[in-house]
């Protein structure tokens, strides 16, 4: 379950609504909220492009080195872990027919081809950064 910056902004108004009774004071108190969170919300927005500008590779590698390290583990969990499990136990067993893929794998692999799709809109329709 995501928390974004509207249930953010609806706990707040929960705890407004008990604790300010003035309307004049409560409408204020949720102005200043909603202003705050927004500038928090564009504070982290100005961070991360930043990062993503900056052309020292520890500052905007961070994201591809995730992508790498994740796609190494699911390749080990998914694809390397199990066809070394088949091979060890064939060892001295008669042939036996290669485990089948993780139906995650099949969720994920869909996951991330739409994202790539999406990527690939963004660049035909030239609003792709690079």
């Amino acid at each position: 379950m995501a928390f974004g910056i509207d249930d953010a902004i609806a706990a707040g108004l929960k705890i407004i609504d008990k604790f300010v009774p003035d309307p004049a004071a409560k409408t204020q108190a949720e102005a200043d909220l909603r202003a705050s969170l927004m500038a928090w919300d564009q504070g982290q927005a100005a961070t991360n492009t930043a990062e993503a500008q900056s052309g020292n590779w520890f500052v905007a590698g961070w994201r591809p080195w995730i992508g790498w390290v994740c796609g190494l583990a699911l390749g080990v969990q998914f694809v390397v872990g199990p066809l070394a499990v088949w091979a060890f136990d064939m060892a001295g067993h008669p042939i036996q027919a290669p485990p089948a893929l993780d139906d995650m794998l099949w969720e994920l692999m869909f996951g991330m081809l739409g994202l790539g799709g999406l990527r690939t809109f963004e660049k035909i329709k030239g609003v792709a950064r690079k």
